[in-house]
């Protein structure tokens, strides 16, 4: 596992700067469809397009035809900071466990600016995976071997990025309106 000094971060101020010419998004969103497509990332994605952020989101930004994991590496290549949102069913996604590895080695080489945003989850159920995190990874194991890197890549991206601060939410649905303008602002 990572080490508290190997954080993914920013080490330049351009990568989050809006006026760098780095970038076709402003903001990459990384989430568990199911979890939160429907409430807290809609009043999230409107917000931010909203404000005038140019916002990634794969449903959205994907095209037919496109191969999906070298589509999304392009688009957080291409953005200037990722919103990370963890849910409870987060990591029994490969899909997101990748994007989320792919996100926390950008933020390593500086080139990401990363924010997790936990919805709903403690930021040690992500750091050490517990609960559904545990129980995640634990089917993870089984289908890749104890000893897998992909595994282990995915621990590390995990305790990272639960290791960053970032906002804690605990609300359902509606999520009041100066907390979306605090993430927007923050995200700019």
């Amino acid at each position: 596992m990572g080490s508290a000094g190997s954080k993914a971060r920013v080490t330049s101020s351009a990568a989050a700067s809006p006026s760098s010419n780095r970038g076709n998004f402003h903001v990459f969103l990384s989430f568990r469809g199911p979890d939160v497509h429907n409430t807290f990332l809609a009043h999230l994605h409107h917000a931010l397009e909203r404000e005038g952020v140019r916002t990634y989101v794969d449903r959205e930004d994907l095209r037919a035809g496109d191969e999906i994991m070298p589509a999304l590496r392009r688009a957080i290549s291409d953005s200037r900071i990722a919103i990370v949102i963890f849910s409870v069913n987060f990591a029994s996604s490969c899909w997101c466990l990748d994007e989320l590895a792919e996100i926390v080695d950008h933020g390593k080489r500086g080139k990401l600016l990363v924010k997790p945003v936990f919805y709903r989850v403690e930021p040690r159920e992500v750091r050490t995976p517990r609960f559904s995190f545990a129980k995640a990874l634990d089917a993870h194991e089984l289908k890749l071997g104890k000893d897998s890197g992909m595994l282990r890549r995915w621990r590390e991206a995990l305790y990272e990025a639960g290791n960053l601060s970032g906002w804690h939410l605990d609300v359902d649905g509606y999520v009041p309106h100066l907390l979306l303008l605090w993430i927007v602002r923050d995200g700019r």
